[in-house]
């Protein structure tokens, strides 16, 4: 019988950090940490395997690179109360920086995790080196958020193997090349009790309501107070940030950077990595160069 994956490729997680509520979280890191932290914040629907292309790039730029599970995925800890949300995933990040004896980290996140960074940043939880915001921003299109719920919600009851698995991410992902080895996948799902696959988050993530236009509100606060070098990146093909959601931030912050990658939708870290963290690399080197020293 065709070995599908249901078991021999779980990938332990390098960390485990105590977080808000005491939940446990999940994590991996790359580089020296003696040198400059920077924390990877994924999306909803991701875990911290989405970082390590750009991790590892990071740790040979000169950098220490963690990344971990948000609540409620991957190999994190669930809720038992189902507090999901922008405001526990900053106590999250801020309790993980407590035990790292952290006080001005680099952030870089993307969507979910780029919204933490942002109101961690520009609501003054954390003093922040600099930050990196990947295909977020306070203006967001409905559409492309609706999708991604929509890919979330899908297949509730499972899928029987992963193939089934890789077909569903394909259908959210045209744009990218299959890959022909289904052993990656494994680390986005779990086995259930009853031997089939479920994606590697909380069913409940789903439930907490988004109220775009509160968000926004909140998220133009911040980034009208930001005082940090930032970037913000997006995917050339992404239906989630807009080249119209991209200006009105830079007109919000006007000394941030803004790199468009071509060929990168939403999830442009995964798409077009060796673009990404050049331009990410590029933009740390030059925005604190001046207290520390890269390879």
């Amino acid at each position: 019988m065709k070995n599908d994956g249901r078991k021999g490729f779980a990938i332990k997680p390098a960390h485990r950090w105590t977080g808000y509520q005491g939940l446990v979280l999940a994590g991996d890191s790359w580089g020296d940490p003696g040198t400059p932290l920077v924390v990877l914040l994924h999306g909803a629907g991701q875990t911290r395997h989405a970082w390590k292309a750009t991790g590892t790039v990071l740790g040979h730029a000169g950098l220490y690179a963690i990344a971990f599970d948000a609540r409620g995925h991957g190999d994190s800890d669930w809720s038992g109360n189902g507090l999901y949300g922008p405001n526990a995933n900053v106590a999250d990040l801020l309790a993980i920086l407590a035990q790292l004896d952290e006080s001005k980290p680099i952030l870089v996140g993307a969507s979910m995790g780029g919204n933490t960074s942002l109101i961690a940043t520009g609501e003054a939880h954390i003093e922040t080196s600099a930050l990196v915001l990947v295909d977020t921003a306070p203006h967001i299109e409905s559409d492309g958020v609706a999708r991604i719920r929509r890919f979330m919600a899908q297949n509730p009851n499972g899928f029987d193997t992963l193939e089934d698995v890789a077909r569903a991410i394909a259908t959210y992902q045209p744009h990218r090349t299959r890959s022909k080895s289904l052993e990656g996948l494994a680390k986005n799902v779990r086995v259930g009790t009853d031997g089939r696959y479920y994606w590697h988050w909380d069913p409940r993530t789903r439930e907490t309501p988004v109220d775009l236009p509160e968000r926004e509100k909140r998220l133009r606060e911040c980034a009208r107070r930001l005082a940090v070098p930032t970037l913000l990146v997006r995917g050339g093909l992404s239906d989630v940030l807009s080249q119209e959601g991209a200006d009105d931030f830079l007109a919000l912050c006007p000394h941030s950077e803004y790199v468009n990658v071509a060929g990168g939708a939403h999830m442009v870290a995964g798409d077009r990595n060796d673009l990404f963290a050049r331009s990410v690399v590029d933009f740390l080197t030059r925005a604190i160069v001046t207290n520390h020293h890269f390879k």
